[in-house]
């Protein structure tokens, strides 16, 4: 088998692993959350899982144009170079700090990372979950300490690196692509 056939394979393994149930689970919040007006937070962790993240909020966004009913979501990790890392925050604590200025009870946070080990995203994801946010993680490998942590888990059962962050690409496009593809039919304002 050629290396392109066995990444294909991989590739291929880890999408049919992937309870769609959750992802349902994960449209239906977002649902939610926009018809209460709650906002969205997302962080990513590495290239692939931050690409994921924005790839999601970008789609999700697209949806809120000239309509009445808006989805109010926001990437942390676009906000990190404006933090003043250089004063002292760290890295681990970027997240944590911009969540305690705008997150609220009923806020969603939706960690994106490829292993879900990444102690930034597990410190956003605790300080949701403590002041009342839904929490969902998007991770491959074994879902990490993340998957024990938050009320929605979409894991993506395999270690290779390369299909995983393919597979977080996926399943944020299949979130996003749900508004974009049934919900075209709002009110335009």
């Amino acid at each position: 088998m050629t290396y392109p056939a066995r990444y294909k394979a991989e590739l291929l393994n880890a999408i049919d692993g992937i309870d769609l149930g959750r992802v349902a689970e994960v449209i239906r919040i977002f649902q939610e959350a926009r018809s209460h007006g709650w906002r969205i937070f997302v962080c990513g962790d590495g290239p692939g899982g931050t690409a994921a993240a924005q790839q999601l909020c970008d789609a999700v966004k697209s949806v809120s144009f000239n309509r009445t009913d808006r989805f109010r979501v926001l990437v942390l990790n676009d906000q990190v170079p404006r933090l003043g890392l250089a004063e002292g925050l760290t890295l681990e604590r970027s997240l944590v700090e911009q969540l305690k200025n705008f997150a609220e009870p009923g806020d969603v946070m939706v960690a994106v990372t490829l292993s879900g080990d990444s102690l930034s995203v597990i410190r956003a994801v605790e300080y949701a979950r403590w002041i009342g946010c839904n929490t969902i993680s998007i991770a491959g490998f074994s879902g990490g300490k993340l998957a024990s942590l938050v009320d929605v888990s979409v894991h993506i059962p395999t270690t290779h690196h390369g299909s995983v962050e393919d597979a977080l690409s996926i399943i944020c496009h299949m979130i996003g692509c749900y508004f974009l593809d049934f919900e075209t039919t709002r009110k335009v304002v």
